[in-house]
């Protein structure tokens, strides 16, 4: 049964609509309806009204329109179906089962949270006991209190492989596997996930325990570690901290994403509750939509380090292509080596709110970004700036913000290279002129630029050669990090390729000394995994690195070319489509000016291009030897 348009309006006349609104928001009853300052944007006179009778809020302020459910989806960020789960569960109300098979899911996934539940009650016991000294120590000695501990529910993993096995085991072991509490190895009896850690409980935007972060205590690696990908957890579609942060940004009128669950809890201590943090990946587009939906501009605060402006840009790629007029990101940079807790223990809440009210817009970032990536002394250093921040605004989708982008940035340019010019007479049309009883006009050769080099930059590198360039990449994964800015600045066409190098980057940038075997076992749950195998069997491909290399004498020599290899190949497919951008841009002001200097310019391109063509053949060729 579905939920019909009638058993909805049922659950929306159950609901007193002022009553929701006012747990959240101080209202005022106003003849038959009630107003208040709108939460959805900064007022100071209340232009917010209720309605009970129709049902319904608007603000005529800002426009936000919408009944019950709309107020849980916007307000508190849940989704459609949570949302009327909660309001059904209030109005005393049964939500019908979609079908048999979304009933039977729904019944193991409360399971489930029966199974996260008593595993976070037991840690927060082991936390508690005599054991627990050490991790109490700790986390008094990271400021945390007493009421924070209780708040994110704290507890602790004893140095065990059997000891959460054993306190669940009124739980089958497969429910216990499912839910990502122990591991199963083929042939081996199934140990727990998480030893000699301090937990911290990870739940959804209802605040619901769904999985499970854990800090080792003293020495180990990984530093931290997660639970996997579950029914209940999607690490994707999860932000830390999202029940309390929602609404608190809904006084704030912000929300701050952060590096790590840690800096979350360390500014919440500080009494700054409106802190999101990923869960050990780059932000994803469902996070991105989730930050929408709670404020316009999100403000991104990463550390001052190398790393931390990585994954700065990396946040600012995958936003670039959602931005629509109204909503885009902020960038507030913490000072080099300190992190949230540092500068809130130096500075307290009001100095990390400076850092946050001097937060850089997105473009900014995007401009201060690529204007320090590199010398600026040569023409040929300028207009690789240029196609740089053009190649960012392109990746804009919606038209009138990638407009906006592409001014924005020619604005920047013209100030930062301005120079005087000479004042320039009349325009004379061209015509063609007599050199020695011939006419000189344009090279025949010289053909307008195709639909396809006007579109390289959006169209990105061809299908083949991504494929080729990721199956290199899975065999050769010590190539990723060395490559990793090139790489990030690769259109790929195929949206699953793109999904796949993505997952690739994000993998290789938290693992030292990764091989193919530690990538593929990275990537088996993901969605992309089925594409990895494939790329990899393909060894077919008129390439060195994507052969498949037997142990033996020569093994060496070959890796190590294969590996030289990969490494041209992928400049070639980074610098090709800038200068066939370039190639196509010069053409066309050649076709205008007529000049030999144009000419000059377009000629030298166009012998770069067929040059890089070459380079490509070569690989393919030497790879047939």
């Amino acid at each position: 049964m579905a939920l019909s348009p009638q058993w909805l309006d049922e659950l929306r006349s159950r609901v007193t609509l002022s009553t929701l609104i006012g747990r959240t928001v101080k209202i005022t009853r106003a003849g038959r309806e009630y107003k208040a300052c709108c939460p959805f944007h900064n007022e100071k006179t209340p232009s917010f009204t209720i309605n009970d009778e129709k049902g319904f809020y608007h603000c005529f302020g800002c426009s936000a329109h919408g009944d019950a459910i709309r107020w849980m989806t916007d307000q508190r960020g849940l989704s459609f179906m949570d949302a009327v789960k909660e309001l059904a569960a209030e109005a005393g109300m049964e939500v019908p089962a979609l079908d048999p098979r979304a009933a039977k899911k729904a019944e193991a996934q409360a399971s489930l949270r029966d199974v996260t539940q008593a595993a976070a009650d037991w840690f927060a016991q082991q936390l508690d006991s005599s054991n627990g000294a050490p991790a109490r120590d700790y986390l008094t000695k990271r400021g945390i209190s007493e009421a924070t501990r209780r708040a994110f529910g704290f507890g602790l993993a004893p140095d065990s492989r059997s000891a959460l096995k054993e306190a669940l085991k009124t739980f089958p072991t497969a429910m216990l596997v499912e839910s990502g509490m122990l591991i199963s190895v083929e042939d081996k009896e199934p140990y727990d996930r998480f030893r000699g850690r301090l937990m911290i409980p990870i739940r959804d935007a209802r605040g619901r325990i769904i999985a499970f972060g854990g800090r080792i205590l003293g020495d180990g690696e990984p530093k931290y570690l997660n639970s996997p990908d579950t029914p209940l957890f999607d690490k994707g579609r999860t932000l830390f901290n999202l029940d309390k942060a929602s609404p608190a940004s809904r006084q704030t009128g912000r929300i701050v994403v952060v590096e790590g669950y840690m800096d979350a809890i360390a500014l919440a201590e500080a009494g700054i509750a409106d802190a999101v943090a990923p869960l050990g990946t780059a932000l994803t587009e469902n996070q991105l939509g989730m930050l929408w939906r709670m404020v316009p501009v999100p403000i991104l605060c990463f550390d001052g380090d190398a790393a931390g402006q990585k994954a700065a840009m990396r946040a600012a790629a995958r936003a670039l292509p959602l931005l629509r007029p109204g909503f885009s990101l902020a960038f507030a940079t913490l000072p080099a080596g300190q992190d949230p807790d540092d500068l809130v223990r130096a500075k307290g809440a009001d100095g990390f709110t400076a850092i946050l009210d001097d937060a850089q817009p997105l473009v900014e970032r995007l401009w201060a970004h690529e204007v320090a990536a590199g010398p600026l002394a040569t023409p040929e250093e300028r207009a690789a700036l240029k196609t740089r921040l053009l190649t960012h605004a392109d990746a804009i989708e919606d038209a009138d913000v990638r407009h906006h982008y592409r001014e924005a940035f020619r604005e920047r340019l013209d100030a930062l290279f301005t120079r005087a010019r000479p004042e320039r007479g009349p325009r004379v049309p061209w015509a063609p002129q007599q050199r020695g009883g011939r006419r000189f006009g344009p090279d025949p050769r010289l053909q307008p630029p195709g639909e396809e080099t006007r579109s390289i930059g959006q169209a990105g590198i061809a299908a083949p050669l991504a494929a080729a360039l990721i199956g290199g990449l899975l065999r050769h994964p010590q190539a990723i990090r060395r490559n990793e800015e090139a790489l990030a600045r690769l259109a790929i066409p195929d949206s699953g390729d793109a999904e796949l190098l993505g997952a690739m980057l994000d993998i290789a940038n938290g693992q030292e000394g990764l091989d193919t075997e530690g990538l593929l076992a990275i990537l088996e749950p993901m969605k992309v995994y089925n594409r990895a195998t494939t790329l990899l069997r393909a060894d077919g491909m008129h390439f060195s690195f994507n052969r498949r290399l037997e142990d033996g004498e020569g093994a060496a020599a070959a890796r190590e070319t294969a590996l030289r290899d990969l490494d041209e190949y992928i400049g070639v497919l980074v610098t090709q489509p800038e200068i066939r951008a370039r190639l196509a841009e010069a053409t066309a002001d050649f076709q205008r000016t007529m000049d030999e200097e144009g000419l000059a310019r377009q000629q030298k391109l166009r012998a770069m291009d067929e040059d890089l063509t070459r380079r490509l053949a070569a690989l393919s060729d030497s790879s047939q030897g």
